[in-house]
């Protein structure tokens, strides 16, 4: 499973949200959360991925595929 795949998964278990309505360019308002949702999934990928995102990093996360690109350059 890559990346994506791992995250689209937990998003879609986070917000009940069907895997095929998650792409790289949606956006953390089309998937309903909001800076605290985010911070919280922030959190579970730090977990998943045994890797810790910098605080200043999560306002630069404006989507599912940003986060992706972050995780794979760390």
């Amino acid at each position: 499973m890559d990346t994506f795949e791992k995250v689209s998964d937990i998003i879609s278990k986070r917000f009940e949200l069907s895997e095929t309505k998650i792409t790289k360019d949606t956006t953390w308002e089309e998937i309903g959360a909001d800076s605290i949702d985010l911070v919280d999934l922030i959190s579970e990928l730090e977990d998943e991925f045994e890797i810790s995102i910098p605080d200043d990093s999560i306002e630069d996360l404006k989507t599912v595929g940003d986060v992706v690109d972050l995780i794979d350059e760390m």
